[in-house]
This record gives C-alpha cells, sequence and structure tokens, in this order.
C-alpha cells in the first residue's frame, strides 16, 4: 500500500520535477543572453524582444531552442551591433551554433567560450575584436567550423587547436597574427588562403634569396612557375616571432613576424 502511494505521487510530482528543473536551466540561460544584450548597442532595435522577465529565452528572436528549451543557436550575423561580449556566454552549455559575424563588435573573444562543449560553429569574422585566439577553444571538441578572419587579432595560432579533429573549416584571414601556422591535425587540409595567402606573397623573393644561398638543395624541387610551389616549399620551414635570424637544417626563423 505505502509502494503503491509512494509510485502515485512519484509519477504525479515528476513531470512538475523535470519542468522546474528545465525552467531553472532556461532562466540561467535567459539571465547570460540579458546580460550579452546589455553590452551591446543595438541602434535597429534587433533585441528588443528580448525580454528578462520570461522565464523561457526560446520565444526571442535570433534564438533557438531544442525541444528541451535548451538555446542552441544564437543567430546575430550581420545585426548591426556593437560592443563587447562577456564571459556570460559560457553559460549557454547547450549551444551548437554562435553566429555574431559581420557586426561592429570589438574587445578580446572570452576564454569562456572554450565551455561550450556542444558548439559545432562559430563565426565572429568581419567584427573588430583583438588580442589572443584563446587557447580555450582546444576545448571544443565538436567544433567544425571555425571563422574569425577579417578582425584585429593578434600573437600566433594556438597550437593546441590542432587537437579538433572534427575542424573542417578555418579562417584567420586579414588579422595581424604571426608566429607557426600548425600543420598537425586538421590544419595539414586546410588551403593557404585561410590564412591570408596574399599576406605571405610578398616574402616569396626574399625567402627565395635565403633558400638559394642557405639551402642551395632546395631550389631543383621549386616549380619556377607555379606560386603555389614555391608557398608549398615556403610552408616547411618555420616561422616564428625572434629577434634575430636562426638557421639550421629544417627551419628558416625570421627577423621579423610573419603575419597571415
Amino acid at each position: 500500500m505505502a509502494l503503491s502511494l509512494t509510485s502515485t505521487l512519484l509519477s504525479f510530482f515528476l513531470p512538475f520535477l523535470l519542468s522546474l528543473t528545465s525552467s531553472f536551466s532556461t532562466n540561467s540561460e535567459g539571465n547570460a543572453l540579458h546580460s550579452l544584450r546589455s553590452k551591446l548597442s543595438d541602434p535597429t532595435n534587433v533585441l528588443q524582444s528580448w525580454d528578462p522577465t520570461l522565464v523561457n529565452p526560446c520565444t526571442w528572436f535570433h534564438v533557438t531552442c531544442d525541444s528541451n528549451n535548451h538555446v542552441i543557436r544564437l543567430d546575430l550575423g550581420n545585426s548591426n551591433i556593437s560592443g563587447s561580449l562577456g564571459s556570460e556566454l559560457g553559460e549557454l552549455k547547450h549551444l551548437q551554433y554562435l553566429e555574431l559575424y559581420r557586426n561592429n563588435i570589438g574587445g578580446k573573444i572570452p576564454k569562456e567560450l572554450g565551455k561550450l562543449k556542444s558548439l559545432v560553429s562559430m563565426d565572429l569574422y568581419n567584427n573588430r575584436f583583438e588580442g589572443k585566439i584563446p587557447k580555450s577553444f582546444a576545448k571544443l571538441k565538436s567544433l567544425r567550423f571555425l571563422r574569425l578572419n577579417d578582425n584585429k587579432l593578434s600573437g600566433s595560432i594556438p597550437r593546441e587547436l590542432s587537437k579538433l579533429t572534427d575542424l573542417k573549416v578555418f579562417d584567420v584571414s586579414n588579422n595581424n597574427l604571426c608566429g607557426t601556422i600548425p600543420v598537425d591535425g586538421p590544419f595539414g587540409n586546410f588551403p593557404m588562403e585561410r590564412y591570408s595567402i596574399t599576406l605571405l606573397l610578398h616574402l616569396v623573393i626574399k625567402i627565395l634569396r635565403l633558400i638559394a644561398y642557405y639551402f642551395p638543395w632546395e631550389m631543383p624541387k621549386i616549380p619556377y612557375f607555379s606560386v603555389l610551389g614555391v608557398l608549398k616549399i615556403i610552408i616547411r620551414f618555420h616561422f616564428t616571432n625572434c629577434s634575430s635570424l636562426t638557421l639550421s637544417l629544417s627551419a628558416i626563423v625570421l627577423q621579423t613576424c610573419i603575419h597571415v
């Protein structure tokens, strides 16, 4: 009798408890999105529907949720917004798509974005982001598309990103990056233009002179009338930021930073 009563009560309250848990989750996601809104300037009222008094942010424009009312997509690309991002975005635990491209968002990219373990696509291109690419991105094991091109990012491409085995598209062109271009993992398959190939072209003649002087045995391997062939030889060498020219059998280290 007691067991039957317990089962009856459990069957009655369980849906309510699950609903309450879901509400707490979506409310924390709503708080995170509202905090994001407070950091953004929105002259065209794209975010007008983001009402913090609503428990569920799934009714807001530009926000997509799954069947459990978890936020899985944020679509604010080309929305004429400006401002900066904060750590609150790391609270969107179920987010799969972060689309903020072609805006005027600046400041540093929050390292907390590395908490978004379900993220498949991150498009932050054509903004004003500065600082370094966060190493925490290496935790995004589901990431397939990472486009950070046309910003003001500096520093080097974190070698830790070579652990992102599912990464299919990677673009950091038109930034102020320097240092080594990773060649491990998925980076071995990315086309050179993803690193802004035009910024490497002006170095071709200088590099060829160095190769001809210090490594003459490499010269016959270069198809003279193929720029791609030249670049393939260049990419075999290790470029990094340094104060003097260092030479070895496997690397040429330039006096200045290579911008990619």
